[in-house]
Order: structure tokens, then C-alpha cells, then sequence
């Protein structure tokens, strides 16, 4: 679909979407992260393909996109068909998800709310995706049981969680914070500039505030809310997917060759993943706490 031209429309979504982002000035490649944010909704052909590969089509699929961020998915999602409620807890970011539709003139639902109520019906999505959500929530356990209740018996959740043991923490990409106290690391946070709290983030941004998780404890957590979990990564490399470029790609085909790709997947995944990118399938008759 074609973007509707509008200069002032393009100038305010530019506008809002760099207010978010002057915290991270520091970031090497900046220019080309702030217009891939600018334009998001054009760079989400791997993400539709992950939906599309464990939710089934997504023309005219029901998906919940819980903690839409900037729109950039929910748009691209939409565009290809599916019908798209997007729900985000940043007001501001609810704004963006607006401008961003109103590009191709589409009528896209946007609730602004917290994921652990959501006011919307029973089993009323068949896929629903949960990207960079967990980790700032305020009750993890009453997310699941919320995606859980919304997603239909034998629906697919996407969700992503951040890995407690990862040797270089995704949210402020530094190493060795997470092996560390945590005011100790808050402290080297600061001291290397990576901190959030005098951008335009206030909500669950200290490290200290966030729920991060091992692999094993997280799929407890889902267990108790009838949620099955699998393992994206580890999934395509049984698949023998080609997910990673330069030495990281030539060392894993290595690692295959001889036969222990799949331990080694494994290693690398419990100390040094960042974050872990799980599919959660809905049972018939989840438990209730």
C-alpha cells in the first residue's frame, strides 16, 4: 500500500519518534538505527515471516500485538492483511502507532493500557505477540495469565524475555552487569552513560526494576498459566536455518559440521544470549492461580 503523502503529518511523526531516542546518541551506528525507527513498519519482513511460521497465515488472522512500542509490527501486520489490535502502555508511543497507520490510511485499533489487565474478551486472538514487555511490567505473573485468557485454546504467543545470566545485557549493552549486585551495576551504568533516567523514560527503567529470568524459570512461570514453550533458536538450528552472518555464522556451520551444533547452541544460549525469543503454546485448560 502506498504511503498517504503528507509533509506535516511526516514531520510530526519524525518529531515524536526523536524525542524517544536521544538517549541513545551514543550508539555507533545511530543514524541508520534512528531511520530505521523513523520507518520501521518497512523492516519487519523476518518478524512476519516468525508469526507467519508458528501463527499460521496471517491474512486475516486475529493477533494481538501487546506492547506495540513505536507500531512499527502492528503496521506491517496489518498491511499484510491481518486484523491487527495494537496495544501499547506508553501514551506517548500510542500517538506514534497513530501517525505511523495514518501513513496508508489504516483504521488500526490502538488501547493504551497495562498488559496485566487487558479489556479485552476471552479467546478473542488467535496469535499474540509480546516483544521488549516482560522485562519492565510490573507483575509478570498476571501478564501470562492475561495472554494467556485472550489467546484462543491452540494459539500461538511470541514473547521474548531477557536472559538473567547474559554475559552482555541487551537493555544497556554493557558485559558482565548481570553477574554482578545490582547496585553495583547501576553504578557502572551510570558511570559509562547508559542511563535511562533523564530521558524521556521513566517507567521500570533501572535495572533493579526489571524482571529478567533463566530459561528454566521462565518456562515454570509459563507451565503454571498453561502455556507450552519452545525455543525459537534452538528450533531453527534443528531446522538448519541460516539466522547469523560473519564469524558468528561460519562458527555455527562449523559447530554443525562436526555434529554438536545443538550443544553448543545450548551453552551459548544459558551465558550469553541476551534475549531469549520463545513461541508459548495456549493449552485447552490453562491452570488458574
Amino acid at each position: 500500500m502506498p504511503v498517504q503523502e503528507d509533509p506535516a503529518r511526516e514531520a510530526e511523526l519524525t518529531a515524536r519518534i526523536d524525542a524517544w531516542l536521544a538517549h541513545m546518541t551514543w550508539r555507533p551506528d545511530y543514524a541508520a538505527w534512528r531511520a530505521g525507527r523513523i520507518w520501521q513498519e518497512r523492516n519487519q519482513a523476518g518478524r512476519l515471516r516468525m508469526i507467519e511460521q508458528y501463527g499460521g497465515s496471517i491474512t486475516g488472522s486475529r493477533i494481538l500485538d501487546l506492547g506495540s512500542g513505536m507500531g512499527g509490527t502492528a503496521v506491517a501486520l496489518a498491511l499484510a492483511g491481518a486484523q491487527v489490535t495494537a496495544f501499547e502502555y506508553n501514551r506517548a508511543y500510542c500517538d506514534i502507532i497513530r501517525l505511523r497507520a495514518a501513513r496508508y490510511a489504516l483504521q488500526l485499533p490502538v488501547i493504551n493500557g497495562a498488559g496485566e489487565a487487558l479489556p479485552l474478551p476471552d479467546a478473542a486472538f488467535d496469535t499474540a505477540i509480546c516483544w521488549d514487555v516482560v522485562e519492565h511490567v510490573q507483575n509478570p505473573d498476571a501478564l501470562l495469565a492475561e495472554l494467556a485468557r485472550v489467546v484462543r485454546p491452540g494459539g500461538q504467543i511470541l514473547i521474548t524475555v531477557i536472559n538473567r545470566l547474559a554475559f552482555r545485557d541487551p537493555h544497556y549493552h554493557l558485559p558482565l552487569i548481570n553477574w554482578i549486585p545490582r547496585p553495583l551495576a547501576e553504578q557502572l551504568i551510570e558511570r559509562y552513560g547508559r542511563s535511562k533516567q533523564q530521558a524521556a523514560f521513566r517507567d521500570m527503567q533501572r535495572l533493579s526494576e526489571m524482571h529478567y529470568y533463566t530459561l528454566g524459570a521462565f518456562r515454570r512461570r509459563a507451565r503454571h498459566h498453561g502455556l507450552r514453550l519452545l525455543g525459537i533458536g534452538g528450533d531453527a538450528l534443528r531446522r538448519g536455518e541460516a539466522r547469523a552472518g560473519g564469524l558468528k555464522g561460519l562458527t555455527r556451520d562449523l559447530l554443525r559440521r562436526v555434529g554438536v551444533a545443538l550443544p553448543a547452541y545450548r551453552l551459548y544460549r544459558t551465558f550469553f544470549q541476551g534475549t531469549f525469543e520463545l513461541v508459548l503454546a495456549r493449552d485447552a485448560h490453562p491452570a488458574r492461580s
